[in-house]
């Protein structure tokens, strides 16, 4: 896991919005509460891989329907790992808001990014539903080849640029335990009602 490079004043905005998602906590859903927030020993563990020959039972599509909703209970949500409900598994899932060709959330399961692009940006404004209502810069590729199996356990392979690009490292790395604070540089702080407004369909 990398060394944070959090500054006096990134970690004084992180405690901030620590204070305002307690607050905000009481009003939230039920499919909110179960994204676990930041502190949560799960959101440091190393995920397990599933099993192929589970994917398509019950249990593992409870946990992918459970990871919808709770994906859905959020309208500033693009992406969700399973960490982030409480479930050490390696599986994360993909806004359907974040394509034009899908009409459904995008299911991987055992991600493995297999290709990262030699160039690298400085992406700003990354955020994390289990890191409530901070966002900061962190430097990723900007685009890499993702392999995983689908929800039907069918093995795919798809190449990415630009946001989705940026997504696909953001839910691999919770996968191993990593939050994007600790990439990050230049923590803010924004306001709940702000970005839910800006976010209302």
């Amino acid at each position: 896991m990398p060394k944070d490079n959090l500054t006096k004043k990134d970690r004084k905005t992180l405690e901030s919005a620590r204070a305002t998602w307690k607050h905000t906590e009481s009003t939230a859903t039920k499919e909110a509460l179960m994204i676990v927030s930041e502190g949560n020993p799960v959101l440091r563990t190393e995920a397990a891989e599933v099993p192929v020959s589970e994917i398509t039972s019950p249990k593992i599509q409870k946990v992918v329907e459970d990871m919808k909703k709770a994906l859905h209970s959020q309208s500033d949500g693009v992406g969700l790992a399973a960490p982030q409900i409480g479930i050490p598994l390696q599986i994360f899932i993909v806004s359907k808001k974040v394509f034009t060709d899908k009409e459904d959330d995008a299911i991987y399961i055992n991600p493995k990014i297999v290709k990262y692009s030699k160039e690298r940006k400085l992406m700003e404004g990354e955020g994390c539903l289990s890191v409530r209502w901070v966002y900061g810069k962190v430097e990723r590729s900007t685009k890499v080849t993702l392999r995983a199996y689908d929800e039907k356990g069918v093995v795919t392979e798809r190449g990415a640029g630009g946001l989705l690009a940026h997504i696909f490292q953001h839910e691999v790395d919770h996968l191993h335990g990593i939050l994007f604070i600790d990439k990050a540089t230049d923590l803010e702080e924004a306001d709940p009602e702000v970005i839910k407004k800006q976010h209302q369909s």
